[in-house]
Parts: structure tokens; sequence; C-alpha cells
């Protein structure tokens, strides 16, 4: 979990500064992704709901979600005191990757491909999203692409763009993250074949994700295994 733990933390500093708060590392985005508060890297320590309170009043203070991310198995008395409902997530790491396919065409795009904004819309649709912020959301996306800190694949069913996702590589680590089908395309393996682009595009020592349990199911017959639980609040 070391790796992780550090990837964890790098990760939002490409697009948040960081506030030190007690035994918390909160990240304030400075674009148009929100972020959260982590337990500050390689601290141990026994959390406190006083603690978790401090840093609440800071986020409400910048306007900002009250949201909080870490690792049940490396900090494991914050669970207990966090008095915000708490998403436990399986956090699983690829052991042995299994090629996925359906009937959708799955692509990696690059910064300038004029089908990022309806890869967006089409990812927003797919965690059921309003359609608000798109555009700045799309811009963001651009410029984290054209970087190089992500990395974007789609899927398209008729020339449609039916579904989107990424990873975001630090190093040698790098997690799947926002892998999301339209409604109406869904349970035809693009999910799973999304998914096995973004692998196979990673390249790194280390490739990671969570997911709700239904979700892990499918993780798990590509080739991931369950290593921890990961906490999500907000």
């Amino acid at each position: 979990m070391n790796a992780i733990e550090r990837y964890y933390d790098a990760v939002p500093r490409s697009a948040a500064r960081a506030e030190e708060i007690g035994p918390f590392t909160l990240f304030v985005s400075t674009g148009a992704w929100p972020y959260y508060a982590r337990p500050r890297l390689g601290l141990e320590h026994t959390f406190t709901a006083d603690e978790i309170e401090t840093v609440r009043v800071r986020q409400r203070e910048l306007g900002i979600p009250e949201a909080f991310e870490w690792v049940h198995e490396v900090t494991p008395s914050l669970l207990g005191v966090m008095p915000l409902p708490v998403m436990e997530a399986p956090l699983m790491v690829l052991a042995g990757a299994v090629p996925a396919s359906s009937d959708a065409t799955v692509r990696m795009i690059e910064a300038d491909d004029p089908a990022l904004a309806a890869g967006v819309a089409a990812q927003d649709r797919g965690f059921g999203g309003t359609g608000e912020g798109l555009a700045d959301r799309v811009s963001f996306l651009r410029e984290r692409m054209a970087s190089g800190v992500t990395r974007t694949a789609i899927a398209t069913l008729g020339g449609d763009v039916v579904a989107m996702g990424q990873h975001q590589p630090v190093g040698d680590v790098t997690e799947i993250i926002g892998v999301a089908t339209v409604p109406e395309a869904r349970r035809r393996g693009i999910a799973g074949a999304l998914t096995a682009a973004l692998v196979a595009d990673a390249a790194v020592g280390t490739v990671f994700l969570s997911a709700g349990e239904d979700a892990a199911r499918v993780y798990a017959r590509l080739g991931f295994e369950r290593r921890a639980t990961a906490c999500i609040v907000g």
C-alpha cells in the first residue's frame, strides 16, 4: 500500500493546492474537479472527531465539498469517528489483465480530439449528472490531457460516444478513474473493454482502482484483486 499512499498524496497536487490542517492534508482544487482531505502522508495517528470538524470548518469557509478519502487499512482509526456517511469501496490492484471486448469501438484519444466534449457528456450521464459545468470540465480535462497527467479513452456505438474513462499516471503507478457508460448502452461489456484499453495504455508497475461492490465483480473478471478498502466521503 505504500506506493498507492504516495500516489494518493501526489496526484491531486497537479490541480490543487495543499493545506496542512492538523493530521490532515486538505487539497483545494484549482480547476474544475473537486478534491478532498486525506490523512497526512506517512503519519501514524489516532484520529478524533474534533480534528475532522476542524477540517470541515475550513472546507465550509472555502465553499468546497466536505469530502474526505483514505485507505481504511492504512488509517483504521478514522472510520469510527467520521460523522459523515462513508462509502467503503473495494480498492483493487491489477494482478493479471484479462482481455475484454464488446461491440463498441474503443480508442484512446488526445487533447485535440473533437470527440472529447461528447465523451465528457457521456461520462456525466453515466454518473447521473445534470450536465452542469460541462464546458469547464472539457477545458480542464483538455489541459490535463495535453500535459500528460491524464490519459483518456472513449467508446462509440454507431458513431455516438457512449462511454469514457481515464487513468492518471504518476511515476510507476496509475489509477483508473471515471469509467462510465450511458444508461442505454450498459450490459454490453463496454466498461470492461474501456478498462482493458486504459490498462494497455498505462504501461506502469501498479494499476489500481476503487469501485462499488457491483462494479468490483466486473473488475475482478478483468484481473483486478481486492487489496484494501477505499473510504470515500462526499
